[in-house]
């Protein structure tokens, strides 16, 4: 397992409660960041793994906690890793003060800054202040670039980018999307969805870390915690084929997760995201330590 990215959920807090969410954020989600000392310990193990090479801070929100952030940013850089940042940009009051809040990273020498800019974000009638953060960003010289998540409609499928961050494009069916969007998508039959098409489960090049120690290899998807186990520990001990999910998810895709478990479902799924969601949805039970955190479900308790 050569994991060459982390990306780091500092939080997931966020103001806004967009309806294509991952991981269900929102101004309700469940409370908790990384703390300086976890930023600290999970710095140490990236080193001691070897292979990885930059670190994310994402969200949730990041800005939320502007000052963790800045520090960890500063150690992740002092360790020798590349850094970037995904943010909405809700700071982004006027253009001087987005250039104010976007000065200490410049300072630090991030080498990406990725803004969400989309229709799902802001509205047309809203202002829209990942705009601002941008030309804030460009104005400093900072490497920035636009996330923007293409609004649903129906769509061919077909292989993206397996296994890399996602950076805008064709709208995946899981978290509170699952929810909010699936029902006005058209539907495939469930038996087609035979391979993950988005994560390379098999030698993955990231890990998402959360405030509550859960290392993910795909939304949802749980390998260990790493305030229980160290992170080089975790990712050196991970056997991807005797999973009791992940092997399924490689050897048939989210149709073979449900018929290994006799998981009941519908005729048919918006794509492999959706019925991989629904199913896990309806394990979790069976596989908490595994289908974990609760926010991921939508469980914020």
């Amino acid at each position: 397992m050569a994991v060459t990215g982390l990306h780091l959920l500092l939080t997931y807090e966020c103001p806004f409660e967009c309806d294509h969410c991952f991981v269900w954020s929102g101004p309700n989600a469940r409370r908790g960041t990384l703390s300086i000392s976890d930023l600290r310990m999970i710095l140490r193990e990236g080193r001691k793994i070897g292979t990885v090479k930059f670190v994310y801070f994402e969200g949730g929100e990041s800005f939320l906690y502007y000052p963790v952030l800045l520090k960890g940013l500063r150690m992740a850089r002092e360790a020798g890793f590349g850094v970037g940042i995904v943010t909405n940009g809700y700071w982004a009051t006027t253009l001087e003060d987005a250039i104010e809040w976007l000065k200490p990273l410049k300072a630090i020498g991030i080498q990406d800054l990725s803004v969400s800019d989309d229709s799902l974000h802001y509205g047309e009638d809203e202002e829209n202040r990942a705009a601002k953060a941008v030309k804030a960003a460009e104005a400093l010289g900072l490497p920035v670039s636009s996330i923007a998540i293409e609004m649903p409609k129906s769509r061919k499928r077909g292989p993206g980018r397996k296994g890399k961050p996602v950076e805008g494009g064709a709208l995946m069916i899981k978290g509170r999307a699952a929810t909010n969007l699936a029902w006005k998508m058209p539907k495939h039959p469930w038996r087609g969805f035979a391979k993950c098409t988005h994560e390379d489960l098999e030698n993955p090049q990231r890990v998402h870390i959360d405030p509550f120690g859960y290392v993910q290899v795909c939304q949802g998807i749980s390998i260990g915690n790493f305030r229980e186990t160290p992170l080089s520990e975790i990712l050196r001990n991970y056997k991807p084929r005797d999973d009791p999910i992940v092997g399924l998810l490689l050897r048939g895709g989210p149709a073979a997760l449900a018929r290994a478990y006799g998981v009941p479902h519908e005729p048919g799924y918006v794509d492999e995201c959706h019925l991989c969601y629904e199913v896990r949805l309806a394990l979790r039970e069976q596989f908490h330590g595994i289908l974990a955190p609760d926010q991921v479900y939508g469980l914020f308790a």
